[in-house]
């Protein structure tokens, strides 16, 4: 939990101590100033230049814009935007391996990130995903947390909340780990545990020793998983209270999980506890089942348009569209706030389906919040309210060319 210094009236302020503080507070935007792609889905190579404003992307269907997005959001842990098999992503012509660099501004400095995998010798094989962060080599992709905040909105999500829980469960822990760069490698770690757990129970091996050990591993990254969750969505909510009406509906948040309620009404330790007792009693039964039945892996994101007291699921496809805008805006604006950088946005054809006035106030919010937003489209006459306030690039099979809007 973050706690603010209260001020001390007995200690005089020196001006250049002030001074000092006052650009310590002033922490750089996150922006990427080059992306390089190399045979990477259909590009044999890319290189963009890129100055700190918003970019877009323009062009027909299938020219490579989704693509790029694809390439940024592999800059941060785990698959990405499509949660694609590495091997896919390798360009179809080429050796079989593929690299995505770039050299990144932040609050911690210039940083050169970058990951890929390269062709074996033999067999077209190829060896797990690479990541290296200023030239040293990570032992995972979890590193990259501290370094890259993203948030993406594709085509895919627009059915976010009709459509099962996963969805909205992996869209909320992307949310935590901007607020929380751990976050992300504790839910592999307690995804690893449950797979061993889930395959020993499958096998029938019921060890009691090795089941303990791995309820243990479960209940501990469950309920700091948990708690990172109720905090996330705690500082969302206040966040969305204090912020006008517009163009967005406000979000009404709620988390619907055995393990995210204990923890806020409760101590962590008898959290813990609860499940370790709920998993070891409930082996016969997840046996049977094939699967766990119990924990946070479970966690549903329930989301309400709170003007018209009503269930996102209940409400048409165009305000479900903005309500997840309005969300993604919300958490940008907190991250802003809080960390002195707001995420970078990935929005895969956002303006389709909003009206004129949406986009506008769409683009205004991205240009107030100073955000690097790479937005793609098919037509390039839905983003010319931005203006000379981003930066536009014309894609064509694998090509890109920049020009104004």
């Amino acid at each position: 939990m973050l706690l603010e210094a209260s001020a001390r009236p007995d200690i005089a302020c020196d001006p250049l101590q002030e001074k000092a503080a006052a650009q310590e507070a002033v922490k750089p935007a996150l922006r990427l100033r080059r992306l390089l792609v190399t045979d990477f889905r259909s590009y044999a190579r890319a290189d963009l230049a890129l100055d700190g404003r918003p970019v877009v992307l323009a062009g027909p269907n299938g020219a490579g814009k989704t693509n790029l997005l694809e390439a940024v959001s592999l800059l941060t842990p785990g698959r990405g935007l499509r949660g694609a098999a590495y091997n896919e992503l390798a360009r179809k012509t080429g050796a079989g391996g593929w690299a995505v660099s770039a050299v990144l501004d932040g609050p911690m400095g210039e940083s050169r990130l970058g990951t890929g995998i390269e062709a074996a010798a033999l067999g077209g094989e190829t060896r797990t995903r690479t990541v290296r962060i200023d030239g040293e080599t990570q032992p995972s992709s979890g590193p990259l947390a501290h370094y890259m905040r993203q948030v993406w909105l594709t085509p895919a999500m627009d059915r976010l909340f009709v459509e099962s829980a996963g969805g909205r469960r992996r869209f909320l822990d992307r949310l935590v780990m901007g607020f929380d760069p751990s976050h992300g490698t504790r839910v592999n770690a307690y995804e690893r545990a449950m797979r061993e757990r889930n395959r020993l129970l499958a096998d029938g091996r019921m060890d009691n020793a090795w089941l303990t050990g791995l309820e243990e591993q479960m209940a501990s990254h469950g309920v700091a998983i948990a708690a990172a969750r109720v905090e996330t969505v705690a500082r969302l909510k206040g966040a969305i209270a204090v912020t006008a009406e517009g163009a967005f509906p406000k979000a009404g948040l709620a988390l619907d999980g055995m393990m995210e309620l204990k923890v806020a009404s409760g101590a962590a330790v008898d959290a813990e506890d609860a499940l370790i007792r709920l998993l070891k009693e409930g082996r016969l039964r997840d046996q049977g089942a094939g699967r766990t039945l119990e924990g946070p892996h479970r966690t549903d994101l329930l989301v309400r348009h709170s003007p018209k007291d009503m269930e996102a699921g209940a409400c048409s496809t165009g305000e479900q569209k903005a309500l997840l805008i309005g969300l993604v805006l919300a958490n940008a604006r907190l991250l802003a706030r809080q960390t002195g950088a707001a995420p970078i946005l990935l929005l895969d054809e956002v303006a389709a389906h909003l009206d004129k006035d949406r986009r506008a106030a769409l683009f205004d919010e991205i240009a107030a919040l100073g955000t690097q937003a790479f937005m793609t489209g098919t037509d390039r006459s839905l983003f010319e309210s931005f203006g000379p306030r981003a930066q536009s690039f014309t894609v064509s099979e694998g090509a890109l060319e920049e020009s104004a809007l």
